[in-house]
């Protein structure tokens, strides 16, 4: 299944306010260089300052970029499309205000990188009404507790914007209720099992009552700070009111909300059958994927891997091979063979196999915690909590232990959070000293499909036989890319919830229930699965083409290298700056 990590995300709903007008960088001094530098520097602080979340994550001290006495607020969604498509044409009306061909080489792939992020925004303005804030596992009332729980306490004044935070809950919700009736008045609203799943998850969060976790994270991050007892039981007192009096109101206002509109949503199926739905798919998967290939290609590719997958297995399983008199145990043991092994253990061990095929990691803490068990059913099986850039030292990644059956499960999925998985990538990428505002364009194909890969290579790193091994993995590649296919059958093809049974029964998975699950997280939030997928296999097919470019000079650890140094990008130009030099 996936492994989710928290991620601060730059949308279209916010471009008004965040991009310069082309008339203000006319006032900017110096070069073409200087002036680029000067308009992305601008384009972050004002994008980061849009929301006390987004700042407080971004940077440990934002007054060393610059920015004092923000407003505290979580931002807030819009339904007005004709100002968000206003929005997205005049942000890239100010980036094609300079000049490409005089920036500097960094520069030019900063500008490239925007480019490509700005012109897929503007290409989604007009399906403003299609997102969807509240996805399950993925959504705002999935992420916010968890982003509250470890919203770090660096000086007093921290925990005072904390407290005030948690009082703006209710209009945030607020904001985003209306945004749902927004969609609902427009035919656009979630099918009713999901609005029920979400449902659900809020009042599971409010049944927590006193032992929600938002009471014993901010104790825990209280005592690690040098206040009085006195004053420590004071903020305790004033944060358990504030989470009665406006946290747990706040869910309760979003639950019935949705209650009152669960029932209005014209369509239970994919996108495909939403007015225009299959063109907002497209441009949904490509925006997810950071892939230019079109569907009908995608699906193809998918399949290619596959199939290469099953034929690696079925050489394994097959008589000539001398192992098939074994292979009932190929698969036995998972729970086994990494017992007693503590994650602390399994990471130290990952992080110490990068050494021949990856460059240097950079020396970083690491903090492993749990997800609170009343919460299992509604949280991803893992993620990694982003740090600040000025801050990438101190690391969290979250374990749901109700979602890993057995140990190996736990040794991939710390790869994938872990080495050389999202930590690795995201601190190694910090090390190189990017334009801050490359840290706030979100390329989910990069960064689950690079998390995704390192975890398909984990499973050589374990204590298995070879055959073991490479069986578990392909059998992992293989699971992936059926729901990878099935989301795209099921948005773009039109699949319905029996024939994606049907599609699941052909290759022998045959329990309805589980499929059904399946098919409605797909249905909830789509394309979702292929930026696992497809960022994937198009990090193998990138290293096809680097074998072929590089020949007898490609090595594994090169490749890794170019790949890291690039960052987070859409795929074509990841391949372009690599292999042709752009």
């Amino acid at each position: 299944m996936m492994q989710k990590r928290r991620s601060v995300i730059i949308t279209a709903l916010l471009f008004a306010v965040l991009f310069a007008s082309s008339a203000l960088l006319h006032h900017f001094n110096g070069d073409e260089n200087r002036r680029f530098e000067s308009y992305t520097n601008h384009l972050f602080c004002q994008e980061v300052a849009g929301s006390t979340i987004s700042l407080h994550y971004t940077l440990k001290n934002p007054s060393s970029f610059g920015i004092e006495h923000t407003p505290i607020s979580f931002g807030s969604y819009t339904s007005d499309t004709a100002a968000v498509c206003a929005a997205s044409e005049n942000a890239l009306s100010a980036l094609h205000s300079f000049e490409r061909r005089r920036l500097s080489k960094e520069n030019r792939l900063t500008y490239d990188i925007l480019e490509s992020y700005l012109e897929s925004s503007r290409q989604l303005a007009p399906y403003t009404l299609y997102d969807e804030p509240l996805a399950p596992l993925t959504g705002a009332q999935a992420q916010l507790p968890v982003l509250l729980s470890e919203y770090r306490f660096y000086s007093r004044s921290d925990i005072e914007t904390y407290l005030k935070l948690l009082t703006k809950t209710p209009e945030y919700f607020h904001s985003i209720l209306e945004f749902e009736r927004a969609k609902s008045e427009s035919g656009l609203f979630m099918a009713a099992y999901s609005a029920e799943d979400i449902i659900q998850e809020c009042q599971a969060f409010i049944d927590m009552a006193d032992q929600n976790y938002l009471y014993s994270s901010f104790r825990e991050r209280l005592d690690a700070t040098d206040l009085t007892e006195e004053e420590k039981n004071a903020y305790i007192e004033t944060n358990s009111a504030y989470i009665k009096d406006y946290v747990f109101p706040a869910y309760s206002e979003l639950k019935d909300g949705l209650s009152a509109l669960r029932d209005t949503g014209k369509n239970s199926n994919g996108l495909c059958h939403l007015p225009d739905g299959r063109k907002y798919y497209e441009l949904t998967a490509a925006s997810e994927t950071g892939s230019s290939r079109t569907i009908p290609e995608l699906q193809q590719l998918t399949q290619q891997q596959m199939i290469a997958d099953l034929t690696d297995m079925q050489k394994i399983l097959t008589p000539s091979s001398g192992v098939s008199s074994v292979s009932s145990d190929l698969f036995k043991s998972q729970g086994t063979i990494l017992a007693d092994r503590d994650p602390a253990s399994i990471l130290a061990e990952l992080k110490g196999r990068l050494k021949s095929n990856f460059p240097d990691p950079p020396k970083v803490s690491t903090q492993i915690k749990y997800v609170q068990k009343s919460m299992e059913d509604y949280l991803s099986p893992a993620f990694y909590m982003i740090p600040a850039i000025d801050n990438s030292s101190e690391n969290v990644i979250y374990i749901n232990q109700g979602h890993l059956p057995d140990d190996l499960s736990l040794f991939t999925t710390l790869a994938h959070e872990g080495y050389p998985g999202h930590l690795y990538q995201t601190t190694y990428y910090a090390g190189t000293d990017p334009d801050p505002i490359r840290n706030l364009l979100n390329f989910g194909g990069y960064t689950e499909g690079w998390a995704t890969y390192t975890e398909m290579m984990s499973y050589y790193y374990a204590p298995l036989s070879k055959e073991q091994a490479t069986l578990m993995q392909k059998n992992n590649s293989v699971i992936l890319g059926l729901y990878a296919l099935a989301d795209m059958g099921i948005h773009y093809e039109g699949w319905t919830l029996l024939e994606t049974i049907s599609f699941f029964r052909s290759y022998g998975i045959t329990d309805t229930d589980s499929i059904e699950t399946i098919y409605e997280l797909i249905i909830a939030d789509p394309a979702n699965y292929l930026k696992y997928y497809i960022g994937y296999v198009e990090f193998l097919e990138l290293k096809k083409d680097a074998l072929k470019e590089w020949g007898d000079d490609f090595s594994q650890k090169r490749f890794h290298t170019a790949v890291l140094d690039i960052g987070p990008a859409p795929f074509e130009l990841i391949h372009n700056y690599i292999l042709n030099d752009k």
